[in-house]
Formats: structure tokens, C-alpha cells, sequence
């Protein structure tokens, strides 16, 4: 439970961010000379003063108090947490981009907020072999330690909190409505999910449905909350490249993943690559670019199993799905010659890592 001061604090944070014209640039504005109590509390005539309309003071006066009753007894059931900004809690590299939210709704596990994180985003309409890619890069990625953060949308955002979750490892979902709603209601199994071993975050309060214009805004919280973004699969006019871009400003690495000049949904991807991304062909030139963050073991539920094992044999292992994962498929994601592979894949399976199953394919099993 919050103590009774805690509570009297949040009110007020609650209540300028429920005020009708009152953004993220203006609250921080606030922020630089008031509370959240003090700015609620000046006179209407103070207000004038600072020059507000008349129709934003009104608002400012008139909190909906049964609203913020309902978000602090949200935040009373348990895995609930609402961060605001000069929280503890509240991520530090999110504090670094030009517009940060104020306050931030979390359900799930809200110190993974600042672990390092690789942000993963393509096309909501994939192709089998995105969605796999994206798959396959989360999982190795989590199982070096990074947390894979994404917005919960179908296509490639699912995969990536898949490939997460499949490898026990931690994903964060930020979503485009407020936490008590799932936006598209298809996820809602795998937003559950999501909470148990990650978390799904908002800046958006209760009740707030699914708008067009909060999916660009989600998309500088999933930049602003990475080191780096990977650009799995994208069409030339997709989103994703506006996330892309908001992370380049935010001075994160971004990643792209290059496809087929034939390919629509690699066209976007080429021409990152022409801007300067990074191009990626295996999880490690991630890590590589990236590995002054370090991860550590204790992120990385997976370590001590595979402490035995060197740098090639553990990457090949990250990339052996707990379903039927086939050899062309390895090779297609390594780069790794095939008679390299099928050595190493041997040794794994004396070593009872993996195992073979029926169409010449493996499946991981510890």
C-alpha cells in the first residue's frame, strides 16, 4: 500500500496530466518552477497571468477526481506501479529525450525500466521469414542479456516479445492505450504474459482507447527507452522508419536488417542502410556494437548452462528454437558454413543441449 502522502503527491500528478491541453513539453515547463500541488493550487487570476486561456484554466480548476481516484486504486492491485518522473524508478535514458512522459502506468516487473534494452519494430504484416527472423534475434538477443522492448502491435512487435519470452528472458510492451485496455484485443493472452516476466508501460491513462495520433508518441518511449533499435522487416512508408529516425535523434544506435531490392517489405530496411543504420546480419554484430553495455549474467537466465560452452557453439544454441529449428535455417542466420554447423550441432546434442527430430531439424531442450 502507499502511504497517505505518497498518494496526496500522485493526485496532483494525476490531475495535471488528465488536464485537457496540458502535454508532455508543457508539464515539464510546469515542472521547471511548480509542483504539481503549487501549479494546482495558484488563483485563476495567477494563471491568467502566466497567460492561459481561459478554457485551459477552467480545466486546470476542474480536475476529474473520480478518474484519478480510479488510477490510484489501479495502482493498489498488485504488479501496478504508476512512475512519475522525479520517481527513482522512473528509466534514466528515457529522461534524456527531448519530451519525456511525465507519468508513467507500469503492470509487471518495473526494474527491468532500466536495464538495457534493444528495441525491435518492422511491418505488421510480415512475411513468415520476418516474423522467424524477428523471433530468432529476440531470443538470442534476451539470452545475452538485453531486455527486448517493443509495442505489443501485430507482426513483427509480437515476435520480437516472443522470442523474449521463449527464451525466459524479459520484454516490455509499450502500448498505444491506457494499461486497462489491450490494443489489438488479440494480444491480450500474450499481454498477460508479458506481465508475469516483463511489463507493459503507458503514458496514457486509464481509459484511453486506441487513437491513431498515440501510436507515433508510443514510438519515441520505444526508442527513447533502447540503446539500439532493430529494424527487422519495412515497407518504404512504414512507421517504423518514424521510430527509427526518433531514435537517431534521440543519439541511439539503429540497426536494419537488409533484404531483397525485389521486396517491398525490405524497402524500407535498404534505405536505412543508405542512411547510415547499421546493417545486420547475425545477433553478435549487435553485440559488437553495443558491447560496452555489458550485459551481466544475473540478466541472463540462461548463463549458467551455457558458461561451458565457447563463443560459436553458445550462438548456435541461441538460435535453436524449442520447436523444430532446421539446419538451412541456422545457416541462413549465422552465416556459419553448413559443415561447421553440423559439427557444432553435434556436440551439442552429446552435450544434451539439443536433440534431432524427424526432417533432418533440431529442437533445443535446456
Amino acid at each position: 500500500m502507499k502511504s497517505d502522502q505518497t498518494h496526496q503527491d500522485l493526485k496532483y500528478w494525476l490531475a495535471l496530466l488528465r488536464t485537457p491541453g496540458i502535454g508532455c513539453r508543457t508539464f515539464q515547463k510546469i515542472l521547471g518552477t511548480f509542483t504539481p500541488f503549487e501549479f494546482l493550487s495558484e488563483s485563476s487570476q495567477a494563471l491568467s497571468a502566466l497567460g492561459l486561456k481561459h478554457e485551459l484554466i477552467h480545466a486546470i480548476k476542474n480536475p476529474d477526481w473520480t478518474a484519478i481516484d480510479n488510477d490510484l486504486a489501479w495502482q493498489e492491485q498488485p504488479n501496478n506501479t504508476i512512475i512519475i518522473f522525479n520517481d527513482p524508478l522512473y528509466p534514466p535514458q528515457l529522461k534524456e529525450i527531448s519530451d519525456p512522459p511525465p507519468v508513467l502506468f507500469v503492470c509487471g516487473h518495473t526494474d527491468i525500466l532500466s536495464y538495457p534494452q534493444i528495441a525491435m519494430v518492422g511491418s505488421r504484416n510480415p512475411s513468415t521469414q520476418g516474423k522467424e527472423t524477428a523471433f530468432n534475434f529476440a531470443k538470442a538477443l534476451s539470452q545475452s542479456g538485453f531486455v527486448i522492448t517493443s509495442g505489443l502491435a501485430l507482426g513483427i512487435d509480437a515476435a520480437s516479445h516472443e522470442g523474449a519470452l521463449g527464451a525466459n528472458g524479459y520484454t516490455i510492451a509499450v502500448a498505444g492505450t491506457g494499461l486497462d485496455h489491450v490494443y489489438p484485443a488479440i494480444h491480450k493472452n500474450l499481454a498477460t504474459e508479458i506481465t508475469h516476466s516483463g511489463a507493459l508501460i503507458s503514458e496514457l491513462p486509464l481509459g484511453t482507447s486506441a487513437k491513431a495520433n498515440h501510436f507515433p508518441r508510443r514510438n519515441r518511449i520505444i526508442s527513447g527507452l533502447c540503446q539500439g533499435l532493430l529494424v527487422v522487416e519495412a515497407a518504404k512508408q512504414s512507421g517504423s522508419l518514424i521510430t527509427a529516425r526518433m531514435a537517431l535523434e534521440q543519439n541511439r544506435e539503429v540497426f536494419a536488417i537488409p533484404g531483397s531490392i525485389h521486396n517491398p517489405l525490405a524497402r524500407g530496411c535498404n534505405a536505412l542502410i543508405r542512411e547510415g543504420a547499421k546493417l545486420i546480419e547475425t545477433y553478435q554484430d549487435i553485440l559488437e556494437e553495443l558491447s560496452y553495455y555489458n550485459q551481466i549474467d544475473a540478466n541472463n537466465p540462461h548463463a549458467d548452462s551455457q558458461s561451458m560452452l565457447d563463443l560459436e557453439q553458445q550462438t548456435l544454441l541461441n538460435l535453436v528454437m524449442f520447436s523444430p529449428t532446421s539446419i538451412d535455417n541456422l545457416v541462413e542466420n549465422t552465416g556459419i558454413p553448413v559443415e561447421l554447423i553440423s559439427s557444432t550441432l553435434l556436440y551439442l546434442e552429446l552435450q544434451g543441449y539439443i536433440e534431432a527430430v524427424p526432417g533432418g531439424c533440431y529442437t533445443r531442450i535446456k
